[in-house]
């Protein structure tokens, strides 16, 4: 199974050739290739997946999706 997570586009423009990106997801931060995207600015929602952007996300859409896996890490805290 594979995983795709929303992350916000904190920075770009980063590596040798430019289309590189800096994303935030709750805290920890990461380079990631925008090889496969167009346009993409910081303050974005991007799906990310194996250290490529695959798609924009709606910002109302990703805030959603982060809530929720915040919840699931939170019951997941609460049941240990």
């Amino acid at each position: 199974m594979c995983l795709a997570l929303p992350v916000k586009v904190m920075a770009v423009g980063a590596g040798p050739a430019g289309d590189w990106a800096l994303v935030d997801l709750g805290g920890v931060q990461k380079e990631i290739s925008l090889a496969l995207l167009d346009g993409v600015q910081v303050g974005d929602y991007v799906i990310l997946h194996v250290g490529y952007a695959l798609s924009k996300l709606d910002p109302q859409e990703a805030e959603k999706t982060l809530a929720l896996f915040s919840e699931l890490q939170e019951t997941k805290a609460a049941a240990l």
